[in-house]
């Protein structure tokens, strides 16, 4: 026993000497190499930010604006990095500077700076990165924006890094010392067994293929400080761009160079119709159009939808496409035809009468047939069909949207497995209890699991769909990185509030001119108060509990009686199933027994407006109401909320908003109520109708900035980022299996 031991100390020794030696040796090749990386970031940051400034330095030096130059150069030195920014002219002197700017830093550094590359400048306060941008107006160089990146941050990294290094090192060492004394212990011709079964691979490999619980600790640890790094570079991306479509377009050409986009939805953007008037155009109720239309204009891609419009086949070609918009065409719609049997099963059977209320915990019995399941099966094999056929390259940008396609992504992965698969599940995503009632639930996960990157609205809708695969698969999950290892593919499971596009309308009419013509129009007088929904007409929307909440507000505030008015309008939707059928008859007989209970022949609390209205004419009475009140049971998102403040350039108004829509976790300086809750939500509504005019502006001056900030085109952006860097790491390792088939 002894004599092994001493054996095995000589073979341990030496080994664990060679380890330490080779961990000390190896960290300053580490730090060189993660100097090397952080350069690069800081170039590809540097050229971000010379992009997002050059246009508004050029146009401000040629109008002589150096003030306004002035404040813009310190509102971008404002981030974090960004240590100090200043502006040589043509002829390479220092005119602009920010306040920091250091005395030893001069024009002369761009002689040192290549294109596209910084350089490391030492100084007593600490090392800088130095990279110059050339300022251009109509082609001709006008200045040279010099940028001053403090890198203080890659010092304590590196140090992050050796630590983590040697505690690879020291548990790899106690590991392989742990393995080798339990080796020396072993009979001779059993090591000898032992050693030829390593070398086939067998009794070894295998239990390695799981990292041992010695080094649990420190895996852990390791992905959670990757997982910082990656959401740190995601915020770095969103907060580093003013997203706005000419941003997108860029995020495009840089990021995809020119990959083709085709985007995928049951509803088209532009519906076709026979009218007396001829043939006329429609925009369909529909917030996922709303948010989605604008990313399409500026990606320049093609739409896949189903087209149902009386003239849509007579606008559109022999295979069923169209350029949209019709009076400046961006993008190429094509519409999918399907049958009457087609649509009954796919759309109003399964999709709406059954993932609709399973999804939406609204107390409403979900309804599934095997027949619907069979007609939503072969119309995503139609949709699936259709991409290919639209797809040019065999890896293009896939955007699949919403519960009606809950099968394509693995149809489309099937028939495209280089494809880019970007699918956004727009309404709740409900916990596994509630999803286990489907009879279907495995192929549905199956098929959304094609996705590369599947997106929902908040992060509790990620976590339930998570706990829902571990529940109903043999999938890994990763709860550190979001992520599902199924079917030898990796899935990305993030969240990805949506949002509507900003600017807004630029042609509004004047707040006063819309209050006024709106009231009108009405019947009203121009002193009564406004409230306003707008929804489909669908049970999830919470109509009726509004409507009670404005009947509770006349009971408990009887002074709001003639002074407040009540508009709802509600598109209709869905109107061939039975439940909606309830639902309008219900929602009907509310307003009636109110208005009979608390109205006049002058005057009626509550007007219902069941039919669809344009955007401009919802707009219109945005602008004009006083409060909005956005009540929904469940919601996804609800873009009422952000289309009402984008509206209201005027500042003014109250937003009453449910705590079940997933824009409340966003939007909280509106009035958060439990829709439940008739008392609450009519006590929130008389709140709101004598809330100052200064807190009104307070509150609607931060929402208008964050929707501002937050817009549609942040959320496609932040998709397609991270859909980069996915298309990138798939690409390399690609390269990396063709290289080791090779040798």
């Amino acid at each position: 026993m002894f004599r092994t031991f001493r054996l095995s100390l000589r073979f341990l020794l030496p080994l664990l000497a060679a380890l330490f030696a080779l961990a000390y040796v190896s960290m300053p090749l580490i730090d060189a190499l993660t100097l090397r990386w952080f350069v690069r970031d800081l170039d590809i940051r540097s050229a971000f930010v010379a992009r997002t400034l050059d246009e508004q330095i050029a146009e401000l030096s040629a109008s002589k604006s150096y003030a306004r130059i002035d404040a813009l150069l310190e509102r971008a030195a404002a981030d974090e990095r960004l240590f100090a920014l200043g502006l040589c002219d043509a002829d390479h002197r220092l005119v602009r500077k920010t306040h920091n700017f250091p005395a030893a830093v001069d024009c002369g550094v761009r002689e040192r700076a290549r294109p596209g590359e910084g350089f490391v400048l030492e100084l007593p306060r600490g090392p800088l990165h130095v990279s110059v941008a050339d300022v251009q107006r109509d082609g001709e160089h006008v200045a040279s924006l010099v940028m001053l990146h403090d890198m203080s941050f890659v010092q304590r990294r590196s140090e992050d890094t050796r630590k983590y290094i040697l505690w690879l090192f020291t548990v790899l060492g106690l590991a392989v010392a742990l393995i080798t004394v339990a080796v020396a212990h072993l009979s001779w011709r059993g090591w000898v067994a032992g050693v030829r079964a390593m070398l086939r691979g067998e009794g070894v490999i295998r239990p390695f293929a799981q990292p041992r619980p010695e080094l649990q600790p420190l895996v852990g640890d390791l992905r959670a400080l990757l997982r910082d790094m990656q959401n740190e570079r995601r915020e770095h991306d969103a907060t580093t761009l003013r997203w706005n479509p000419e941003a997108l377009r860029r995020l495009l050409k840089d990021q995809f160079s020119g990959d083709e986009v085709i985007l995928v939805s049951n509803r088209e953007p532009y519906i076709h119709v026979r009218s007396a008037q001829g043939i006329q155009v429609q925009r369909p109720a529909s917030g996922l159009v709303t948010a989605v239309e604008p990313v399409m204009r500026a990606c320049s891609g093609t739409w896949i939808a189903h087209g149902g419009g009386s003239a849509d086949r007579e606008t559109a070609d022999a295979a069923g496409r169209v350029r949209v918009p019709p009076a400046d065409p961006a993008y190429t719609l094509r519409r999918i035809w399907l049958s009457k049997a087609e649509e009954k099963g796919y759309y109003y059977g399964f999709a709406n009468e059954g993932l609709w209320p399973l999804c939406h915990i609204a107390h409403v019995r979900p309804v599934f047939r095997s027949e619907d399941w069979e007609q939503y099966r072969a119309v995503n094999e139609r949709f699936a069909e259709a991409v290919v056929e639209e797809a040019h390259t065999d890896d293009p940008v896939v955007l699949i949207q919403d519960y009606h396609f809950a099968l394509l992504p693995r149809m489309v992965r099937e028939r495209l497995p280089r494809a880019t698969i970007i699918t956004f599940w727009h309404i709740p995503w409900p916990n596994p209890e509630s999803f286990g009632i489907c009879p279907w639930r495995g192929e549905i996960l199956d098929g959304l699991l094609g996705s590369t990157i599947l997106g929902f609205h908040t992060r509790f809708h990620c976590n339930n769909f998570l706990q829902t695969v571990d529940r109903f698969l043999e999938a890994r999950i990763e709860y550190e990185s979001s992520t599902v290892s199924f079917g030898g593919h990796l899935t990305q499971v993030e969240s990805y509030p949506i949002s509507i596009a900003w600017p807004a309308a630029e042609n509004d009419e004047p707040v006063a001119a819309a209050r006024a013509r709106i009231r009108r129009a009405l019947g009203i007088d121009d002193e009564q108060l406004l409230g306003l929904g707008v929804d489909r007409l669908d049970y999830t929307k919470g109509i009726v509990e509004r409507m009670r909440a404005v009947e509770r507000l006349f009971e408990l505030h009887p002074e709001w009686l003639r002074r407040f008015t009540f508009v709802q309008i509600a598109a209709p939707s869905r109107s061939s199933l039975d439940e909606y059928q309830r639902f309008e008859a219900q929602v009907r007989a509310t307003a009636a027994q109110i208005n009979a209970r608390f109205g006049d022949s002058a005057w009626q609390p509550i007007r219902l407006l069941v039919e669809h209205h344009d955007a401009d004419s919802v707009r219109a009475h945005y602008r004009a109401c006083d409060v909005c009140l956005v009540t929904s049971l469940h919601d996804g998102m609800n873009l009422v909320a952000k289309e009402f403040i984008a509206a209201r350039d005027d500042e003014r108004g109250t937003l009453i908003l449910s705590q079940f829509a997933g824009a409340s976790r966003e939007l909280h300086e509106a009035l958060i109520v439990n829709p439940y809750h008739i008392e609450q939500v009519a006590e929130a509504l008389h709140r709101a109708l004598a809330m100052p005019a200064s807190e009104q502006r307070e509150r609607m001056a931060s929402l208008r900035q964050l929707v501002r900030e937050f817009n549609v085109y942040r959320w496609a952006g932040r998709m397609l980022l991270d859909a980069a860097r996915l298309r990138r790491r798939e690409r390399i390792a690609a390269r990396i299996g063709e290289h080791s088939e090779a040798a």
